[in-house]
């Protein structure tokens, strides 16, 4: 065992320590549930989100710590109703890495990051899985889902064979969707836009573009140029609201200097 595996393993075995001397002496610690951590766990999450697309490593360094405590916390809880343990959590996540990488524990030959994809969707069904969707949760983002969907289809096969396909398969919907407002009906609007951002991520799959990532980026960049706006503002003793549009796009144009 390498000094730096002995670290790492001191360090959990650490983190361990703590939370069960936490889960026996402190209030707030032992009246924590699954429920009660879910909504934090998912905040959690989109903080190390954050973190990730604004590149910060110290940041992503510390939520991570956040994650990790919140795995071993929930495997804590169960551990004292004897249903699982932090091992047998480890044990499980192992036992399913391992079966689904048979061409790194077995004699399986892929020839690409694809080939390994497909065959991780077809090895799920495997296991006993209905549906290759039943691994996408109900209660994700639509965008997030729907990105998801296309990856889960596309691993058993189902999917466009060139990106051009794809392009006009997206100019299609959009065509429908012009159509549609041209006639008025707000149901069929709503339906044939929904097919237009369907597409859309569709199209980013093929680009190479996560949707998810560069629609926050998108956020991101619009809330620095409009923050922007209202600091120069704010500089002259004055309010966003009281600008007319013509000052409020030239003072958006000076933003995107700033980017």
């Amino acid at each position: 065992m390498t000094s730096d595996r002995k670290k790492q393993l001191a360090s959990l075995d650490k983190l361990l320590t703590i939370m069960d001397e936490l889960r026996e002496k402190c209030p707030w610690d032992q009246k924590q549930t699954f429920e009660s951590l879910r909504h934090l766990t998912i905040e959690e999450t989109y903080e190390l989100g954050d973190a990730i697309l604004d590149k910060n490593l110290e940041e992503i360094k510390g939520e991570l710590g956040d994650l990790l405590l919140h795995i071993i916390f929930y495997s804590k809880i169960a551990s004292e109703t004897h249903d699982f343990d932090i091992s047998d959590v480890a044990e499980a996540i192992s036992k399913k890495l391992v079966f689904r990488h048979p061409h790194v524990y077995g004699d399986v030959s892929v020839a690409d990051e694809e080939a390994v994809k497909k065959n991780w969707e077809k090895l799920k069904l495997k296991e006993g899985k209905k549906s290759v969707f039943e691994g996408v949760p109900k209660s994700l983002p639509a965008l997030v889902k729907a990105s998801r969907i296309q990856d889960k289809a596309a691993g058993v096969g189902f999917d466009w064979k060139d990106i051009k396909d794809v392009k006009t398969k997206l100019d299609e919907e959009l065509d429908e969707l012009q159509s549609e407002v041209m006639l008025g009906s707000f149901d069929r609007q709503e339906a044939e836009f929904g097919d237009v951002l369907f597409s859309m991520i569709n199209y980013a799959r093929f680009l190479g573009i996560n949707a998810e990532d560069a629609l926050e980026r998108t956020n991101k960049k619009f809330l620095k140029r409009f923050r922007f706006m209202e600091n120069e503002v704010h500089s002259k003793g004055k309010s966003i609201d009281e600008l007319s549009l013509e000052e409020m796009e030239a003072l958006w144009q000076q933003s995107k200097i700033t980017d």
